[in-house]
């Protein structure tokens, strides 16, 4: 894959009870491209990945929440799995990070349970998004169109629904993160 993302700095934040395949393999594409990627997690060394209800790997942090801010980058992945979108959208300093990449007009994507964080940050009214199935009510009550695609595309905001995606997700964030800041993104936070 070409060097589409030199010199551009992505997020991938999760802790504990992701689902690993919707972290390694966008980490993998991000890399391919020519991204510098950090793992963030709000603490520790390390998080717990999971291969659907099967512990899958450890995988290390970069850097915790506390030490950095989302102009520290050019774009954001939040992964899936049940229990790891759950605790970031629980976590203050997680959803203010969220907020900011918003903020910013930066791209961000989500895959599977991901967007429960987004909802937590409410930056999701008024646009079209994708999720593993079980969110499509949580994400209309939050003011969002909710749609069965493989992936979607809305300003700069990239959504998948499960593993079986990834091909296209990954795909569509080397593409939306080469493009860069999305200002119709934008909303106050």
């Amino acid at each position: 894959m070409a060097q589409k993302l030199t010199n551009r700095k992505v997020a991938i934040l999760a802790t504990d009870g992701f689902e690993q395949v919707e972290l390694t393999d966008p980490k993998q594409a991000l890399e391919q491209a020519g991204a510098q990627v950090h793992v963030v997690a709000p603490e520790g060394d390390s998080i717990q990945g999971w291969n659907h209800q099967d512990k899958g790997d450890k995988i290390p942090v970069d850097c915790t929440l506390d030490q950095v801010s989302a102009s520290d980058y050019d774009a954001l992945v939040l992964p899936g799995g049940h229990f790891n979108p759950d605790q970031l959208r629980t976590d203050n300093r997680a959803v203010q990070f969220v907020r900011e990449f918003f903020a910013a007009s930066k791209p961000v994507a989500a895959i599977c349970h991901g967007p429960w964080t987004l909802i937590e940050a409410d930056v999701v009214k008024g646009r079209t998004l994708t999720s593993w199935p079980s969110l499509k009510t949580d994400l209309r009550n939050a003011g969002a169109k909710w749609v069965d695609q493989e992936v979607v595309v809305d300003q700069g905001l990239v959504t998948s629904r499960n593993p079986k995606d990834l091909p296209a997700f990954n795909s569509k964030i080397v593409e939306e993160f080469c493009e860069g800041k999305h200002p119709a993104q934008a909303q106050s936070v």
